[in-house]
């Protein structure tokens, strides 16, 4: 084994957990938008909003979406 390895190894596992620390706080982030962009649609049905309405929804689902990629990034990251 060529001298250094074992600690780029090393160096290389610290930033796997490190980076998978990162991404579960931020998909933890992007959740919690989705349920507060959610929130924010849900006293309008019903109203002549449609528009706002049908906007906040795809926003909504564009969050979710966003929220399994980067859960799918945090296992790829261990």
């Amino acid at each position: 084994m060529r001298r250094g390895s074992s600690h780029c190894v090393r160096q290389n596992a610290d930033m796997s957990s490190s980076s998978s620390a990162e991404i579960s706080v931020i998909a933890d982030g992007i959740n919690m938008y989705r349920v507060r962009v959610a929130g924010l649609a849900e006293p309008l049905i019903g109203s002549p909003q449609d528009d706002l309405i049908a906007a906040l929804y795809e926003t909504e689902r564009a969050l979710r979406n966003a929220h399994r990629a980067m859960q799918r990034a945090m296992k790829l990251a261990r």
